[in-house]
């Protein structure tokens, strides 16, 4: 599910997000929402729009400070105990900052390098599955500091990867 930044408006050592959705009306006061992968706590839900806080360790290990009015934002319900799920467990925990080094097209899919940092190297697996703003990846190529996934149409019509840009930021 994408949304759209409506607001960020600054708090005490953070900001507090306003995202247009139409899971807003599911959601309630208390609720987790995975947003580019970043769990974060629903404050406020209305018909069209829910507000959630970000702290300032958030700000710091994440994109989320680099977010921008207007612009689309993965978002993700947690998983439900009683029902079927894709890809793999992603928690909501973000673990480094990447950068999308290089795009390309081949036949209707696409593929994209993500540099990393060092520290990650140990943890990325070729073939292994990997998040990229929340979105359940596979490692499809791996080198010492960038990794390669490819991406289905489906995934670029549904998800903010369809915006992508080379040096995006993005939550691993």
């Amino acid at each position: 599910m994408v949304g759209e930044l409506v607001e960020r408006k600054p708090t005490s050592g953070g900001f507090r997000l306003r995202i247009a959705t139409a899971i807003a009306p599911e959601l309630a006061p208390g609720d987790s929402v995975a947003v580019n992968g970043v769990c974060l706590t629903v404050i406020l839900a209305e018909e069209t729009e829910l507000h959630a806080d970000v702290g300032p360790e958030t700000v710091r290990v994440t994109t989320l400070g680099s977010l921008q009015r207007g612009c689309r934002v993965n978002l993700e319900r947690p998983l439900r105990a009683d029902s079927r799920f894709g890809g793999h467990f992603v928690q909501g925990h973000v673990d480094a900052i990447g950068h999308i080094e290089e795009l390309r097209a081949d036949a209707e899919f696409h593929w994209m390098t993500v540099s990393f940092p060092g520290h990650l190297a140990a943890y990325i697996v070729h073939k292994g599955s990997i998040a990229v703003d929340g979105i359940s990846l596979t490692v499809a190529g791996l080198g010492a500091d960038r990794f390669d996934v490819m991406v289905v149409p489906y995934t670029m019509m549904h998800t903010n990867l369809g915006g992508a840009q080379i040096r995006d930021k993005v939550n691993l």
